[in-house]
């Protein structure tokens, strides 16, 4: 053998003991564990791509949103718990809402009705989620957030720019 040959022969056992190593750690089994929604993720991703790389019709968009959608909402109930499904679970009906709206889009010619069916699931999940946030300290956020828009619809907004004084009352 070469010398050449005898280092690739080495690289490939050094890593092949790594690989044993880590995966008798447990390392291959918790980022499996904990990474997996992030491929539903790259899933749904792979098949935008294909669609705005014109190899398939705008149809592919719907199951290309809802995995996108579902890839994080599993990655935020496998990072926080899935005792937060019992509150989210109007998000499911969200990533279809987002999946038809984004065939709605892309489509040509626009299909008819299908926009009606986008909205009107992203309203009704939008609502659900709205409802079932009441009862957890998501209504506490809610509230903070509509007070910092209040405030900056009183203070900050709808005043003129570098003018101090308007000459009236």
């Amino acid at each position: 053998m070469s010398s050449k040959n005898d280092v690739r022969l080495g690289l490939f056992i050094v890593i092949a003991g790594v690989v044993i190593l880590l995966g008798k750690l447990g390392v291959f089994g918790f980022l499996g564990r904990t990474l997996w929604p992030l491929a539903v993720i790259i899933v749904g991703i792979l098949v935008h791509m294909l669609f705005f790389s014109n190899r398939v019709r705008a149809y592919v968009l719907i199951p290309g949103g809802v995995l996108v959608v579902y890839g994080l909402l599993f990655g935020i109930c496998n990072l926080w718990g899935w005792g937060l499904m019992s509150y989210l679970w109007p998000i499911l009906m969200f990533g279809v809402a987002v999946g038809v709206y984004e065939y709605y889009m892309f489509e040509k010619p626009k299909p008819e009705g299908v926009l009606l069916i986008a909205l009107l699931l992203g309203v009704v999940s939008l609502v659900l989620l709205f409802f079932t946030l009441l009862h957890t300290g998501g209504i506490y956020v809610l509230a903070l957030l509509l007070i910092a828009i209040g405030i900056w619809f009183i203070f900050g907004r709808g005043k003129p720019k570098g003018k101090k004084w308007n000459g009236g009352w």
